[in-house]
């Protein structure tokens, strides 16, 4: 269980922006949370989901304890993009996310769970009681749908 929770950890952790390093770092504390905490684990449903936002929290407070520089990285980087460019980022993030609102309700939930949670074929399918290569089936034509509806708008 402790090797799940700490890939868990890892992988919250570079999902939400740190590197490999940092995501190790956040990974121990959680485990170290984890095991000042074992005698009360039981009264939660999900120590995996405990696990997670743990994570999610000790990055965020690793990001707000780091150096100025870092931050005056990404000011330059946004003050280097112009409006144009910007204006078409938020046009693309917009219309992706009205096509992922688009497919059909199992297909959104299975590509949810695979990019953003980063979670197995085996786990997806474990949660969901369905076999693994439906898991496969459903993630390839949600895929392949979004591919098509990129290609034409390009087109466009």
């Amino acid at each position: 269980m402790a090797r799940t929770w700490r890939n868990k950890a890892l992988d919250v952790s570079i999902h939400y922006g740190a590197g490999k390093d940092e995501a190790e770092d956040i990974a121990q504390d959680v485990m170290l949370h984890l095991w000042q905490m074992h005698d009360e684990l039981d009264r939660y449903d999900s120590v995996e989901a405990l696990t997670a936002l743990m994570a999610k929290h000790l990055l965020r407070n690793h990001q707000r304890r780091r150096t100025p520089e870092a931050l005056n990285e990404a000011i330059t980087v946004s003050i280097n993009t112009s409006p144009h460019d910007i204006l078409e980022i938020k046009e693309d993030e917009q219309w992706l996310m009205n096509r992922l609102q688009q497919l059909p309700t199992t297909q959104r939930t299975l590509l949810y769970m695979r990019q953003v949670e980063r979670r197995s074929h085996e786990e997806i399918a474990r949660l969901l009681g369905i076999e693994i290569t439906s898991v496969s089936t459903l993630l390839a034509r949600a895929r392949r749908t979004l591919l098509e509806e990129i290609k034409r708008r390009k087109k466009i």
